[in-house]
């Protein structure tokens, strides 16, 4: 008699470990690209209201623009991320697909060995008893051999039981989880039509206009080159305060007041630290609100042949939407040029955050704020209706892109 044996293939095992962690991988993909659909999709939601809001008003050329370059490409991004999703999903259902099939041949093979076993045994049973077969031994080593054999054979009957019963749940379950995938693939599919409907207008839109731009291109251009002198005018100015609040730290600390930094004490040290720590994870400067530009040198829209030098963002919000400190510091500079609007900055250490185009500020030079505390208001344009604030962050006076210091910018 031959007992029946049990063995544990290694690679078998190996397969269905990295197995499990590629659909796990998978799945992670899948909910970062979920979050990242869902975030676009408020952001459209949030160019809508605030479109909503301002349709009374009579905006200009170029602000329609920015509109339509800005909504143009979260629309982009957002069909992007959908496709990407949707393939995803495509690979997992070709996936589950096979599965099924694979686990449909093991639970036939299961079921016939399992029916040939049970056969097996009832002619087993009607040939001669257990008593009889064990008695039948020749010798007290046989008969416990025999009857180890029969525990075996029982013991594994049930287990071949089980792995059925296993193995139709997993079928079952891995069934649920392909109409699922399935229900969501096609919900996207759909959601993606009415957005690149959306986009195929917007786009028309955009066309339109630049063509009507396009006729007086150069009273445009006149303009363009003439908001950036403005726009560098404040930056300038800018400097020179932060240049002056630096070299008064310094002479304060005895050190050359000539020095790009400035002179901490150890509590700043400490802010300075904290303010470093919190990189990626600080609060927006105002509750909602979308980037309509973003950081650095780029292409004007309307004429590529000009640039845009930006050393912060312009953040479009609602109106009597309230400002907020986006970290502990000190109220460093309260700025009042002629023609501008309200600046409040702030310092956290040698970092600075400054907060542009307020129509009030409810805060004083010397004043400790924390993060989150409303130090003033943004600006609405009573004649386009827009509400812009403008938000620098800068280490002394070396500007750096706020995207990478708020939280999802």
């Amino acid at each position: 008699m031959q007992s029946v044996k049990y063995s544990y293939n290694i690679p078998v095992l190996l397969v269905f470990l990295l197995f499990g962690i590629f659909s796990f991988s998978q799945s992670s993909k899948q909910k970062q690209l979920e979050s990242r659909r869902q975030e676009l999709r408020r952001e459209i939601q949030k160019i809508n209201e605030l479109r909503s809001q301002n349709k009374s008003k009579a905006k200009t050329q170029l602000s329609l623009i920015e509109d339509f370059n800005y909504k143009i490409g979260v629309l982009s991004n957002l069909i992007k991320v959908t496709n990407q999703q949707a393939n995803f999903l495509t690979r997992e259902i070709n996936t589950n697909q096979n599965k099924i099939s694979s686990l449909r041949d093991e639970l036939s093979q299961l079921k016939d060995d399992y029916a040939a076993m049970i056969v097996k045994s009832y002619k087993s049973k009607n040939q001669q008893s257990r008593i009889m077969f064990l008695l039948s031994s020749n010798n007290f080593k046989q008969a416990y051999k025999r009857l180890q054999y029969i525990k075996q054979y029982t013991d594994h009957q049930k287990e071949q039981g089980e792995t059925i019963k296993i193995k139709t749940l997993e079928l079952q379950d891995t069934n649920a989880k392909l109409l699922k995938q399935q229900e969501q693939k096609n919900t996207l599919i759909a959601e993606n039509r009415v957005v690149q409907n959306t986009l195929k207008e917007e786009r028309k839109q955009h066309q339109a206009l630049m063509v009507s731009i396009k006729k007086n291109l150069s009273l445009y251009t006149a303009q363009i080159k003439k908001k950036q002198r403005e726009a560098n005018k404040i930056d300038k100015e800018i400097n020179r305060i932060i240049k002056a609040a630096i070299a008064k730290s310094n002479k304060k600390a005895g050190k050359a007041k000539s020095s790009v930094n400035f002179a901490l004490t150890a509590e700043e040290k400490t802010l300075a630290s904290n303010f470093i720590s919190n990189k990626g994870k600080l609060p927006w400067p105002v509750e909602k609100g979308i980037v309509k530009l973003g950081y650095g040198t780029q292409p004007h829209p309307i004429d590529k042949s000009l640039t845009i030098k930006s050393n912060g963002v312009r953040i479009a919000t609602e109106k009597g939407a309230k400002v907020r400190a986006v970290f502990n510091g000190e109220v460093s500079e309260i700025l009042k040029m002629r023609n501008v609007n309200p600046i409040v900055m702030i310092r956290h250490g040698n970092y600075l955050t400054l907060y542009r185009n307020l129509s009030k500020v409810y805060v004083k030079k010397g004043d400790k704020v924390k993060t989150k505390d409303i130090i003033g208001e943004v600006f609405t344009n009573p004649s386009n209706g827009e509400t812009i604030l403008s938000f620098t962050l800068s280490k002394g006076t070396s500007t750096e892109n706020p995207a990478s210091w708020i939280y999802k910018m």
